[in-house]
């Protein structure tokens, strides 16, 4: 049941036909009472968790065995991208944890003023995103299980709403200076006119990591805008929200195009040819999305012997950049000599030198989480949504795990810059060596900091 291919019990008396168009249009008594709903369990801060599994436990089980597959869906489409997201934040909060113990100044990396957001208070922002996230997928089950579907409809309505409120609220509340940073990041992002900082192209590369948290977001949004929460007419194939939609590509697409442009403008800026690399892989993703989306518009036939060869071969060439570039670049590691023979003292080597099976580790996993990252890129998983989410909080790890290595990398160029290994002799290394350094000088030195 769970991942497998979507069946539709179209005579489900819990959906609605897609001619049922108040859904989205909600009332003011209708905004009160899901609003109501959402404080009042969110009052309950420690037990939520299991209040929210019990509640959802009961009512999937009020439904008829067959009409669950759908409620499961449903569910995981409007919540799962919400649920990423949080557990992303969770995970910052683990790098900044480690970073702040370890003394690792990401303050002065990332550029921020004395006000910046601590774990611990990242790890609050966490708690609260996942309470109010456990909350609403719980008011949603209920409801939907017991028939109140126009109800129903308005959690995931509320919630997302209520999100965007929150971040874009220009009052002095919710960490504003902090909400500012992460937007004006993301502005920087979308619109790579200014010199490309280590902010934006942090942040671009984790958006890589999220490019099926935001193909979901669009087609949830898209859902509420065309008036299609709790209705059957999304599963058709011309729905304009359904799995032939091509906003689904496009929006998969677009974080590795940010990346393609960021590299671009770097290399505008620099004239290092290694940008141009770093773009090239980013462009291997291109053929990746589209071949795979292809599948949708094809004949199996056509699929299977002249499209599907190509998407593997541009999935390899994609994992196996990707993963030299992180090794090499990104973490400027050597495979033979700084890591299995431990010739001095390397990369986060306050805290995992000598430790050689971290390394063996980090290494290994990265190869396969990057194959498995391409991999569920494939168009027959698009609605194995549990295999899809896993999938994608494995990648989410990864990207964990990536950061403590990328931002240590910087941090020891900074500080050692002479002792930076010069085995290739890249001059635009050692170019950028020189830049962090300035840069961290001239922002220890600069007032507020």
């Amino acid at each position: 049941m769970f991942g497998g291919v979507l069946s539709v019990p179209v005579n489900n008396p819990h959906l609605r036909k897609s001619a049922s168009r108040h859904i989205v249009n909600l009332g003011d008594n209708d905004l009160k009472n899901a609003s109501l709903f959402l404080s009042t369990f969110a009052k309950l801060r420690t037990p939520v968790f299991l209040q929210s599994l019990k509640i959802g436990w009961e009512s999937v089980m009020k439904m008829g065995i067959e009409s669950r597959e759908l409620f499961f869906y449903e569910t995981f489409l409007y919540y799962n991208p919400l649920l990423l997201i949080t557990l992303m934040v969770w995970l910052w909060g683990v790098n900044l944890w480690v970073f702040s113990r370890s003394g690792v100044d990401y303050a002065a990396i990332f550029f921020l003023g004395p006000d910046h957001l601590s774990h611990r208070e990242i790890w609050k922002c966490a708690r609260w995103m996942t309470i109010a996230i456990l909350t609403s997928m719980t008011a949603y089950l209920y409801l939907y299980s017991h028939g109140d579907v126009k109800l129903a409809a308005s959690q995931p309505v509320v919630l997302y709403f209520s999100a965007v409120i929150i971040l874009i609220i220009p009052f002095d509340i919710f960490y504003m200076s902090s909400r500012y940073y992460l937007l004006w990041t993301f502005w920087r992002i979308l619109f790579p006119v200014q010199a490309v900082t280590f902010s934006d192209f942090f942040l671009a590369d984790i958006l890589t990591s999220l490019s099926k948290v935001l193909s979901d977001l669009e087609r949830s949004v898209c859902r509420m805008v065309h008036r299609q929460v709790a209705t059957i007419a999304w599963f058709e194939a011309d729905s304009v929200c359904g799995s032939h939609s091509t906003a689904i590509p496009l929006v998969l697409v677009l974080p590795y195009l940010f990346r393609l442009f960021q590299c671009i403008r770097q290399y505008r800026d620099s004239k290092d040819i290694a940008n141009i690399y770093n773009a090239g892989k980013y462009l291997t993703a291109v053929p990746v999305i589209f071949l795979s989306a292809l599948k949708y518009f094809i004949d199996q036939d056509t699929w299977t012997y002249s499209i599907q060869p190509a998407w593997i071969l541009s999935g390899l060439a994609n994992t196996f950049f990707s993963f030299f570039w992180d090794i090499l670049r990104d973490w400027d590691l050597s495979v033979f000599t700084r890591i299995f023979k431990f010739s001095r003292p390397n990369l986060f080597s306050h805290l995992l030198y000598g430790r050689r099976w971290v390394y063996i580790w980090v290494i290994g996993s990265n190869l396969v989480l990057r194959w498995t990252w391409t991999y569920k890129l494939s168009a027959h998983l698009r609605n194995n949504y549990i295999t899809v989410f896993i999938i994608t909080a494995l990648e989410i790890y990864r990207r964990f795990q990536w950061a403590f290595f990328r931002i240590e990398n910087v941090w020891y160029k900074i500080k050692n810059p002479k002792h930076t290994s010069h085995q290739s002799n890249p001059l635009s290394l050692q170019n950028d060596i020189n830049n962090e350094h300035e840069k961290l000088l001239a922002h220890s030195h600069s007032p507020g900091v």
